[in-house]
């Protein structure tokens, strides 16, 4: 299925009932009298988050959604039935914006977790409610209120604990398909990852995260260069990034110092508060070099960048070094966890 990350949709709240204008006729009650109830509430509209989708794929087809009416009032004091609510499901991770004014309504991030998006109008009142000791036979009525309607823009963010990002070709899909079960494509051609992939790594029993790959990233991207820019935000709610690099890059001229920078420039200009998410380095495809050769070139490298972060080396083809960064990885997520528990 196509990835869709992207949706606009109009919901239409269901309108009030309106209130009934109606009198007593009945053989033992001479003097009557009014008794029109009330109108029904319209039926509201919920967006439900449910974590069987993984796409606003379904939304390229299914635009609009309108709720139940309210029934309108009746004599004999009866209140017209409630109309029933619409609860539309979306994949967890989706950020609601009113489409017209961009205003953040809600954060989808749990399943089973409800955001009204658009509230049914309130039910008429009935001449009964108006009736008074001045005022015994009023015809007096209030028709329903309307339901909300509005657009909405529904924007997926997938829900990763680490992201990879990295030029294209730095082998983030290969490494993915080394420590989980995911099976994204791999080629030897740029941007061959064309959406975001999702794998799970388990270590051992109850003890796993998800990690996200995206889309290569370019010189640029930011502005709106090469793929980048469409899918930079699904690392917004990611933990952890890994900025995997080419360490035995094919084209000798390349400069692998100034690439590094430039994907650290990419983050800056697109999110200031991503940027300063914590960032580890992987020299990656180190099957390609001697071991001395690929420890040389990374001693130098790090002296180059004055990096101070976590780094490792790795090979995502054979696989070595790969667990021993996953280790670490789960290590500093339930560390951060439990941080945040005790903060709490």
């Amino acid at each position: 299925m196509k990835f869709v990350d992207e949706a606009t949709i109009r919901v239409e709240a269901g309108k009030g009932g309106d209130g009934a204008s109606s009198f007593r006729r009945e053989k033992f009650a001479p003097l009557g009298g009014p008794d029109g109830g009330d109108g029904g509430r319209g039926g509201s509209i919920y967006l439900i988050a449910n974590s069987g989708l993984n796409t606003l794929a379904d939304f390229r087809f299914s635009t609009r959604f309108r709720a139940a009416a309210g029934g309108n009032g009746r004599g004999s004091n009866c209140t017209g039935k409630g109309g029933d609510d619409l609860y539309v499901p979306v994949p967890l991770g989706t950020l609601v914006r009113d489409a017209d004014t961009g205003e953040a309504i809600g954060d989808l991030t749990r399943d089973g977790e409800t955001l009204l998006v658009a509230k049914g109008g309130d039910g008429g009142l009935g001449n009964v409610r108006f009736k008074s000791s001045s005022n015994r036979a009023p015809r007096r009525t209030v028709p329903g209120g309307t339901g909300d309607s509005r657009e909405l823009t529904l924007e997926l963010q997938v829900l990763a604990d680490v992201g990879l990002l990295g030029l294209p070709n730095a082998g983030k899909s290969t490494f993915l398909r080394a420590v989980s079960q995911a099976r994204p494509k791999v080629a030897d051609y740029p941007f061959t990852t064309l959406h975001p992939q999702l794998g799970v790594v388990r270590l051992e029993a109850f003890r796993s995260f998800v990690i996200a790959d995206i889309p290569g990233l370019i010189e640029g991207a930011a502005e709106g260069a090469g793929l980048g820019i469409r899918f930079l935000k699904h690392l917004a709610r990611t933990r952890v990034l890994l900025h995997l690099v080419d360490i035995a890059p094919l084209d000798p001229a390349a400069d692998v110092v100034k690439d590094i920078k430039s994907i650290a420039a990419e983050l800056r200009k697109f999110s200031p508060t991503l940027a300063r998410r914590e960032r580890w380095l992987v020299f990656n495809k180190a099957d390609l070099l001697s071991k001395a050769e690929a420890d040389k070139r990374r001693r130098a490298l790090v002296r180059a960048l004055n990096w101070k972060g976590p780094v490792f080396t790795i090979s995502g083809l054979t696989g070595a070094g790969c667990r021993e960064l996953c280790g670490q990885l789960m290590d500093r997520l339930e560390a951060r966890k439990a941080r945040k528990k005790g903060a709490a």
